[in-house]
């Protein structure tokens, strides 16, 4: 009897999964702390679509975001410390802020990394702009030739020069940032929660959007929640600035903070 072979095609692992599987070696060793909320965005959604109604342009909703939590990581500087080689705390005064943006590259979208820096010193809409014109840059920008020509090293050779940068914050800020946002709401539909690889010091995980009951002055309502992973480095900060800071953060974004300049 003839041996029966299943089709199958084989496809190269795109050289930008690179990235991801350095931050899961890197970030093996941190002692993270995971915390599930939720945030009512039901007013800041309402806005962000009469605006749309007005004027015809989306509004960045991952771009409110960074700019809530750039207000609230400055009145609590601990959770953008770095840690460097001396096993000292560096806090710097501007705050960088990770995420990714799509690019247009060879005909597709393709996602690199992005760092919005000094959040703290920049409005709602300066951020949102930044977003939709790092977007619209040409595809041949010096951080994408460096990522093609750094993706092709050896993984012994990305690693040493990460764990070297690390170690020395000022350096290591050229290329990154303690701080990431990371977007998976559009997985589907619905809330849900991820926890992402623990790589920073501190790691906002948007989630999904769920419509359900909530109680507003004593009634009942229909609302808009918003699922967030917050996933802190608990080497470089304790328990209790760590619910300070969610507090103020999750109440920058419920009050639209910002949101009335748009």
């Amino acid at each position: 009897m003839a041996d029966h072979q299943e089709a199958y095609k084989l496809e190269s692992i795109p050289k930008m999964r690179r990235f991801s599987l350095d931050a899961g070696y890197l970030g093996r060793r941190r002692h993270m702390v995971h915390g599930l909320i939720e945030v009512d965005v039901t007013e800041v959604r309402e806005h962000m679509r009469q605006y749309k109604a007005d004027t015809g342009e989306s509004l960045s909703f991952t771009g409110y975001i960074i700019y809530c939590l750039g207000k609230a990581i400055e009145s609590n500087p601990h959770m953008h410390a770095y840690r460097n080689w001396r096993n000292q705390l560096v806090i710097f005064e501007d705050i960088n802020i990770n995420s990714m943006v799509e690019i247009e590259r060879d005909g597709r979208r393709i996602p690199v990394p992005y760092i919005f820096k000094a959040v703290n010193r920049k409005t709602y809409l300066d951020i949102h702009n930044e977003i939709r014109n790092a977007k619209n840059k040409p595809s041949e920008t010096d951080e994408v030739n460096f990522m093609q020509w750094f993706l092709v090293l050896p993984a012994f050779i990305r690693r040493a020069f990460y764990w070297l940068v690390m170690r020395v914050p000022q350096f290591f800020r050229q290329y990154s940032s303690s701080v990431i946002v990371t977007a998976i709401g559009m997985f589907g539909k619905g809330g849900g929660w991820g926890i992402t690889v623990p790589n920073f010091t501190l790691t906002v995980t948007v989630g999904g959007i769920a419509r359900k009951p909530g109680v507003v002055e004593e009634r009942i309502e229909i609302r808009e929640y918003l699922d967030l992973t917050i996933s802190i480095d608990h080497d470089i900060v304790d328990g209790a600035p760590m619910v300070r800071f969610v507090n103020q953060f999750r109440e920058l974004v419920e009050s639209g903070y910002g949101l009335l300049e748009a």
